[in-house]
């Protein structure tokens, strides 16, 4: 039968490793706004009727930001030195995506074989466009979409300090 005194301290320990578990999350919270600021992409329309984005830029400089491809989340990186939307090429596959080819591809690491594909609605915000071009990168990793030009050309980009304006025209 355990001790009557034993109780505060077992009360004591459990206290500590609730704080502990406190602090750990709030970090970890902490850390991935940090890192992925625009976790929730909203939308405006200006007074001009145009749809706009704003973007917060993360401590390594890039743009990342929730959006959607073919209806189903996704988390981009805008990728202006992309030509298309690139992917990988198991993201393709739960995204049901049809491939074509295959093509060889140049890339930061050199030639690839890689495949196209389209993509029949691309949305960041309130941004929406269809049937935009995608290349499927079989060798590359991860659930993160290049946000490339093929997307990025029909809009109007405008960067000041830490944030980019996208716009809809």
């Amino acid at each position: 039968m355990a001790n009557s005194d034993d109780y505060p301290q077992k009360i004591g320990k459990t206290m500590i490793s609730m704080a502990w578990l406190v602090i750990l999350l709030l970090l970890t919270w902490f850390f991935h706004n940090w890192y992925y600021p625009n976790q929730t992409v909203e939308g405006q329309v200006s007074v001009e009727g145009v749809r706009e984005v704003k973007l917060k830029r993360n401590p390594q400089g890039h743009y990342l930001a929730s959006g959607m491809v073919n209806q189903q989340a996704v988390v981009f990186l805008l990728d202006t030195g992309a030509t298309d939307v690139a992917l990988s090429e198991e993201l393709a596959d739960k995204l049901q995506l049809r491939k074509i080819g295959p093509i060889s591809v140049m890339t930061a690491v050199g030639e690839v074989k890689a495949y196209h594909s389209v993509l029949k609605q691309v949305q960041l915000g309130n941004i929406i466009l269809y049937n935009i071009t995608a290349t499927v990168l079989p060798n590359a990793s991860g659930d993160e979409v290049l946000l490339g030009m093929s997307f990025l050309k029909h809009l109007e980009l405008i960067q000041r300090g830490d944030s980019l304006l996208i716009r809809q025209l």
